[in-house]
């Protein structure tokens, strides 16, 4: 049994449109998952107060708030997965929401078994199961560089230093690139091993994680030396890796 199977999931969706949030409730709730609904940003904070959810769907178009800032609430304050809905065909919107912690996010109109796939994604990384990577690899330790990323508890940690904090989608793609170190991933391959799905032609999702992690990882990320971009072909982890058990 694994940790999704163990429990239902309580999912937390802040969505004002009441038709759609009803029809994810249902849909949500046959497949097996708890659903908490809010219709707008002050009465989500009330709730997310108390805390209990695995995962946050954010509506950004809420009627007394940004999205953007809900979403931004939520990741200071919790280390659950979010989602975001966005009805807006600016892709700055969706690029903002991932710099601020979301995990995925999904355009309207909403495909309801594409939603499920990606609750499911983010579950599974938030949860520690059923990751992209090879199940071998569940309680391996990674080192390189100054770092030594332990993939059991989910912790990176620079060498003689503090813990250093990783979002659900920053740890997944960081171990993947860590277990294929010195080897090219395209975009393509990097969202189909993080997220088991392919780029969108707008998609700069795998983009702005690696300016994430080159943020915390980098001693200068503007000319980074541990993760670096191999131009028309994709990122690489460029320090060797010692795998450790």
């Amino acid at each position: 049994m694994t940790g999704l199977d163990a429990k239902r999931p309580k999912i937390y969706l802040v969505e004002d449109d009441p038709d759609l949030a009803g029809t994810i409730n249902e849909y949500l709730s046959e497949e097996g998952m708890e659903v908490v609904r809010a219709a707008d940003g002050a009465s989500a904070r009330r709730r997310l107060a108390r805390g209990g959810f695995d995962l946050v769907v954010v509506d950004l178009g809420l009627p007394d708030e940004s999205g953007l800032d809900l979403t931004r609430h939520v990741r200071s304050t919790s280390q659950a997965g979010i989602v975001i809905l966005t009805g807006r065909g600016d892709p700055v919107d969706r690029v903002v929401g991932l710099e601020i912690g979301a995990d995925d996010y999904l355009g309207k109109p909403v495909h309801l078994r594409e939603l499920l796939a990606r609750i499911r994604s983010v579950l599974r990384r938030t949860s520690g199961g059923g990751a992209a990577a090879p199940a071998t690899a569940n309680d391996t330790i990674l080192a390189f560089a100054d770092w030594t990323l332990d993939c059991g508890r989910r912790r990176l940690v620079r060498n003689g230093g503090a813990d250093i904090t990783l979002s659900a989608a920053e740890f997944e793609l960081l171990r993947v690139l860590a277990l294929h170190a010195q080897r090219v991933l395209s975009r393509d391959q990097l969202l189909d091993m993080t997220r088991h799905r392919s780029a969108g032609p707008f998609d700069r999702s795998i983009d702005v994680m690696i300016g994430k992690l080159r943020r915390k990882i980098e001693e200068n990320p503007r000319e980074p030396s541990l993760i670096k971009t191999v131009h028309g072909a994709g990122y690489v982890l460029a320090a060797p890796v010692v795998t450790r058990r």
